[in-house]
């Protein structure tokens, strides 16, 4: 698997498994997760973002370009259906089946830009997920119904000169939808969100460890809701990950993580999954990661 995108799925999945497991337990009620972008009313009366931003630096060439991508999680409500009466529970076969909070993987990609595209004017990226339903049948009597709410959005790009031959990168994800009440705003959120770019013809600065003629320039970004962080090959500066959580520069997947962290084993089997190559992330990584 692409490095980025191991380490992009961890972000995703740490938010959204929990424990405990026992199915009457509270917090089964609605799974806790990082970095959600829920629709404005909803998120003013109860303090969640409905807004998240990123800016970071980048040295760029004449034909420098950038994509972003953002991705996130889509809740979906599992049903389990008996005959027409739905059930929390049903045992078919050898199988048991259960009523449960389920997720869909999004993403949503702005193409290639180019930067003096960008410098120009801000480019604006729609996010339009289509509610729906699919149905997966168990046996003669019985099926999975999945449901999922629709979500509405845009991502705006934009850029402006920092001087010393960079210019500062501008990320911000809205969630443009609306909701009577929390549990709508949770179906129709963009769960554990983040931004992954990638730069041609440029490089990424490093937010924490910048070049001393761009550490005011560095040090003048702003971001909300997002930290972001050079990702990829250890010393590489072709791609940024803004996350929900703070990384260090070039976070990886420590190498005791079992090779498939999303199978529903949960976050006790993370193992601190995310790691930096330096001592300072090494460290890191054997407590845990900070959480905004």
């Amino acid at each position: 698997m692409d490095p980025v995108r191991a380490i992009a799925e961890t972000v995703l999945y740490e938010g959204h498994l929990l424990w405990p497991y026992r199915a009457s337990a509270p917090r089964r009620e609605r799974r806790w997760t990082i970095g959600g972008v829920h629709p404005k009313d909803e998120a003013e009366r109860s303090g969640d973002r409905w807004t998240i931003s990123a800016e970071f630096l980048m040295e760029t060439e004449p034909d420098a370009n950038v994509e972003f991508t953002l991705r996130f999680l889509h809740a979906v409500h599992r049903q389990v259906m008996d005959g027409d009466a739905p059930v929390q529970e049903l045992r078919a076969g050898s199988g048991t089946y259960r009523t449960r909070p389920e997720a869909r993987e999004q993403e949503i990609t702005s193409g290639r830009l180019s930067v003096a595209r960008l410098l120009r004017s801000p480019v604006r990226v729609p996010v339009a997920i289509a509610a729906g339903l699919a149905e997966e049948p168990i046996d003669g009597t019985a099926w999975i119904v999945r449901i999922w709410e629709r979500v509405s959005g845009t991502v705006v790009l934009s850029a402006e000169q920092a001087g010393c031959g960079a210019v500062r990168l501008r990320a911000v994800v809205v969630n443009t939808g609306t909701a009577a009440d929390r549990d709508e705003a949770h179906a129709t959120a963009m769960l554990c969100a983040h931004l992954v770019a990638d730069a041609s013809g440029g490089a990424f600065v490093s937010p924490s460890d910048p070049p001393g003629h761009l550490a005011d320039a560095a040090a003048a970004c702003r971001s909300d809701g997002l930290w972001p962080v050079l990702a990829g090959p250890q010393g590489g500066h072709g791609t940024m990950l803004a996350a929900p959580i703070v990384l260090y520069d070039w976070p990886q997947v420590a190498p005791h993580t079992p090779a498939d962290l999303f199978g529903g084993a949960g976050l006790d089997r993370l193992l601190a999954a995310l790691s930096s190559g330096d001592q300072r992330g090494t460290d890191r990584a054997t407590t845990g990661t900070g959480r905004s």
